[in-house]
């Protein structure tokens, strides 16, 4: 199996299928020392807008660790494993908390992970603009 890198909006049909599978995700963000913090979560991608998407409490460490990083976003990278099957996006992350960006990211998770995310009134959505893609398989 040879590693190969994708172009984030217009993956080839093997890389797409596997962030279609569902899988439980990682995410990785910068600490404010810089050190990596590392969570499982669920990760929805969308080639077309070249964006991933992350629901999480706005109270949590990884919400926290991009709006430490400022306007700029955050340079983050979520990944899946499979046995020897991987994919990893990397992008710069911004939190939302717009009710309607938040609907429609609990909208996809559950398309993809086949149950609604529990209830939560404090959720904030990390949406990463892709900069890059990688994987084997």
């Amino acid at each position: 199996m040879a590693a190969y890198p994708q172009d984030p909006g217009s993956p080839d049909a093997p890389y797409l299928a596997f962030w279609r599978e569902r899988h439980v995700c990682t995410l990785t963000t910068p600490r404010p020392d810089g050190s990596p913090h590392v969570v499982p979560v669920g990760v929805t991608y969308d080639p077309e807008a070249r964006t991933a998407r992350v629901i999480a409490d706005r109270a949590s460490r990884k919400v926290r660790n991009v709006l430490a990083a400022g306007a700029e976003g955050a340079r983050v990278a979520v990944c899946q494993v499979d046995g020897r099957r991987w994919a990893t996006l990397e992008g710069l992350a911004f939190v939302h908390t717009d009710p309607e960006r938040v609907k429609d990211a609990e909208k996809r998770y559950e398309e993809r992970y086949g149950h609604p995310p529990r209830p939560n009134p404090t959720r904030a959505v990390i949406e990463i603009r892709l900069t890059r893609a990688l994987g084997r398989g």
